[in-house]
């Protein structure tokens, strides 16, 4: 899609290239009228001047003196023309006509005609003809002006004002450059918060925005804020769902486990089997609701801040002489994916290879267009067959270590949530299991 800033550029370019070329004609037409004006008033004098100089001999022919005539008159194809007509034609024209006729009607008194006529040598003929009445004689006097030298100066004029066009127009279109950059550079601030948006830094976009995408803002951050008190809320309700149903399961396991079924030990074994699935099943969904997404507005991923203290953590839960649980370089970027699911995930990964491992737990982290986790563990392993079916059906990794844990079901839940993959195959290195998880981030990480 075109940028506002080259729709803008290109609508005053074209806005410019229809309306300055307007302007040139508009000119060049207002100038040839006022010239043409110009020239008419200036007929006009001459056919007077010749009017008060005409006399009428006794057979009432009209002629000039020839002393009362301008040099231009007399001078051939001068541009400068005049033609005496009675009722009876063309009585008499100037010399500067020299043999070319004008085809000039009689004209009735107090009436004047305004011709274009082609002149002698292809000239260009502006001719008033006017009627006037004189020692009681009808006479037409018809003057004419060669228009060529005015209109080359006319064209000439064009010519430059078109110049004058390209040099204002590529002035126009460097100073709207220069603006709309200036006036857009107030949206790279806006631009800058979306992308701390995007890395988790704020929730929130500035307002102080031109009033043109203050709408659109204002918007933006309702909805950011809708989405995180969904969220919270959401979370929130989860714990205290989780702390009201503990107790009562609390309670329930005691009474399996107290003398009322002492006696009865096939009963005893099957409570506490479904209790214990409740149980499970309990801690697998509350903790499928608290996962947050891709896209959700909540604090992002950074590996250098929040999996050391998970490591910590599981060291000091499973504290057993030789255990080692090791981390390659943690990357310092941003991830935009919601850090306490990423956390989730990593630590049953972590958690599981903890306890299955003999001696090292091994972690590495990497951030290229995806999210990528690799667990590896030096306890006894899967094979390719075994690690198929277990992903298959969705099995635990730790059935037979003690503990609730919920195994590959939250993993798979997290890993479907944001659409990325699981692989778990032998590991090369250590000979116990590697669990793979590659989780898109998008083209962007912050």
């Amino acid at each position: 899609m075109i940028s506002l800033r080259r729709r803008l550029q290109a609508g005053l370019a074209a806005s410019v290239l229809v309306l300055l070329p307007l302007l040139v004609w508009g000119g060049g037409t207002a100038v040839r009228s006022l010239v043409r004006q110009h020239a008419l008033s200036g007929l006009t004098h001459n056919a007077e001047a010749l009017l008060g100089a005409a006399h009428f001999d006794a057979a009432g022919r009209p002629g000039l003196p020839g002393g009362a005539l301008a040099p231009v008159y007399r001078q051939p194809f001068s541009g400068h023309y005049y033609l005496l007509v009675d009722a009876g034609g063309p009585i008499e024209q100037s010399r500067s006509l020299w043999d070319h006729r004008l085809p000039i009607e009689p004209v009735a008194p107090g009436e004047r005609h305004v011709l274009e006529l082609p002149g002698p040598g292809h000239q260009s003929l502006l001719v008033l003809a006017a009627g006037y009445r004189k020692q009681g004689h009808a006479l037409t006097i018809a003057v004419a002006e060669d228009l060529a030298p005015i209109e080359h100066d006319i064209a000439r004029y064009q010519m430059v004002a078109g110049l004058l066009v390209l040099a204002v127009l590529a002035s126009l279109l460097v100073v709207q450059r220069a603006f709309v950059r200036r006036a857009f550079r107030s949206l790279d601030a806006l631009r800058d918060d979306v992308r701390r948006v995007e890395s988790g830094e704020v929730k929130g976009l500035r307002e102080d925005v031109p009033e043109e995408v203050g709408p659109l803002v204002r918007e933006v951050n309702r909805l950011l804020a809708l989405l995180d008190q969904r969220l919270q809320r959401s979370r929130n309700s989860v714990g205290n769902l989780a702390h009201a149903l503990k107790t009562p399961l609390t309670l329930l396991m005691q009474q399996v486990d107290g003398d009322a079924l002492r006696d009865r030990p096939e009963v005893r074994r099957a409570l506490q089997q479904q209790a214990e699935r409740i149980r499970d099943l309990m801690e697998r969904e509350l903790r499928r609701a608290r996962l947050a997404g891709a896209g959700a507005a909540s604090r992002h991923f950074q590996p250098a801040r929040d999996v050391p203290a998970l490591l910590d953590a599981l060291r000091r839960m499973h504290d057993r002489e030789g255990l080692r649980v090791e981390a390659d370089s943690l990357p310092g970027v941003a991830v935009p994916l919601d850090d306490e699911d990423v956390i989730e995930l990593l630590g049953n990964l972590l958690d599981n290879a903890c306890k299955w491992a003999a001696s090292t737990v091994r972690l590495h982290i990497a951030v290229d267009g995806a999210l990528l986790i690799r667990v590896e563990d030096d306890g006894p392993g899967l094979d390719g067959d075994t690690a198929e079916a277990m992903l298959a059906r969705g099995a635990r990794l730790d059935e037979s270590r003690t503990g609730h844990g919920l195994g590959l079901s939250i993993v798979k839940d997290i890993v479907a949530l944001y659409g990325g993959q699981l692989q778990l195959e032998r590991s090369a290195d250590l000979g116990g299991l590697t669990a793979q998880v590659s989780l898109p981030t998008g083209p962007d990480t912050a």
